[in-house]
């Protein structure tokens, strides 16, 4: 393992990171321009990414299998040339069913990311793992927040084909980029060292990953419902204060999600100098009445509730991360976090369906968020099960 295969796996890593967030969040925005244009509702057109979702989550663990089994590299290589090839597919659609296509390959391309680009950087590493975790999960978020804003301008520059077009053309280049820097060998799958982990029983183990199923699960169903529905609840509520056009909407979208990802240092800096239970119980609870505020709000109080609501629920992951590469044996992290990834991107569908239904039977959100904040009461209650710490050595884990 060489330097330069240290630098290049952090490189590639981070923009996968961003590009997975990034291609499973753009089409919120995109589909705003759609309406217009093909005039099919909001709730018909949101439903043509749940076969992306769900595939974003079962792709998760045979993705990570052949990680382990063939090459981490290999995989990432494919992750960009598949997912920017899907995007061209997209772009080039003419119907619901074409589009629908499109789209289940970018989801089913994005499932390769999260159990092998994050465990190709561990592995590429022998110290400051956590430094470099960190690092990767700022990426993450800055996918998401470029989302809305690159999206959005390239919608109202030049129509939302071209919000397909440029985002796969550069990101298939990326794969191309990969590819050439593995045939010159610069690249390689990589065998650091691995992190150390506290001592646990086996009562802890099973108490903790009942608990953390369920907490991850409603964790995943409030991040992806409001980062499916604030687009069109921006569209709905800011008037004219996001301007005309899907820009401004796409800009504040940017703004929440961006502001938002800086969290993850802070719940990161929490998670290291405190007990992991208080902090991510206290993350789940600040959650619930920043949800039922947004349900019922507009303009500038709507933007600052999203933005803390978002905040609170990204500030959770790092704590979360920890108490499952804690509780987890050494030689089945892999597995632990595949299941996790299964776990959050499965909800999208539900997530979707949960936010196109709400739509469709209300014409707005009210009860969307009402019902998000008891998700978030209920995780809250499920964490203060957990059990406390009896060692403060943490296992380095990889932050979303």
């Amino acid at each position: 393992m060489t330097t330069r295969s240290q630098r290049l796996s952090l490189i590639f890593s981070c923009l996968g990171h961003t590009y997975i967030h990034f291609f499973t969040a753009f089409y919120f925005v995109i589909v705003l321009a759609l309406e217009g244009e093909w005039g099919l509702p909001y709730h018909e057109l949101i439903e043509l990414w749940t076969l992306g979702a769900l595939l974003v989550g079962l792709g998760a663990l045979p993705a990570g299998w052949l990680g382990d089994r063939w090459s981490a590299v290999g995989m990432m290589v494919l992750f960009f040339l598949g997912m920017g090839v899907a995007s061209i597919w997209c772009a080039m659609s003419g119907t619901p069913g074409g589009l629908l296509i499109g789209l289940a390959g970018i989801g089913l391309f994005a499932s390769i990311y999260h159990p092998v680009g994050i465990a190709w950087l561990v592995r590429n590493s022998d110290a400051s793992r956590g430094k470099l975790l960190g690092i990767n999960g700022i990426f993450g978020s800055i996918g998401v927040a470029a989302a809305g804003a690159v999206a959005g301008g390239l919608v109202d520059v030049a129509g939302w084909r071209a919000a397909f077009w440029v985002p796969g053309l550069v990101c298939a280049a990326s794969g191309l980029a990969l590819l050439y820097c593995v045939a010159r060998g610069w690249v390689r799958d990589g065998a650091g060292t691995a992190p150390e982990q506290a001592p646990q029983t086996a009562s802890d183990m099973m108490r903790v990953f009942a608990i953390l199923l369920l907490t991850m699960f409603l964790a995943a169903i409030i991040y992806q419902a409001t980062q499916t529905a604030l687009p069109k609840v921006f569209a709905l509520r800011l008037g004219s204060l996001a301007g005309e056009g899907v820009l401004g909407i796409g800009a504040m979208v940017a703004l929440v999600y961006g502001v938002a990802g800086v969290a993850q240092v802070a719940g990161g800096h929490l998670a290291d100098k405190y007990p992991l239970k208080p902090v991510y119980i206290g993350a789940y609870l600040l959650q619930a009445p920043l949800l039922l505020l947004a349900a019922d709000v507009a303009g500038i109080p709507l933007v600052a509730a999203a933005l803390l609501m978002v905040t609170f629920n990204v500030a959770a992951l790092p704590a979360e991360n920890m108490l499952l590469a804690r509780y987890a044996p050494q030689k089945h992290h892999g597995l632990a976090f595949g299941a996790k990834f299964v776990l959050y991107f499965g909800s999208g569908p539900l997530a979707i369906l949960l936010v196109a239904r709400v739509a469709e039977a209300t014409g707005g959100f009210f009860w969307l968020f009402a019902a998000l904040a008891g998700v978030a009461t209920l995780g809250g209650l499920a964490a203060v099960m957990l059990p406390k710490d009896r060692s403060r050595a943490m296992a380095a884990s990889p932050a979303e």
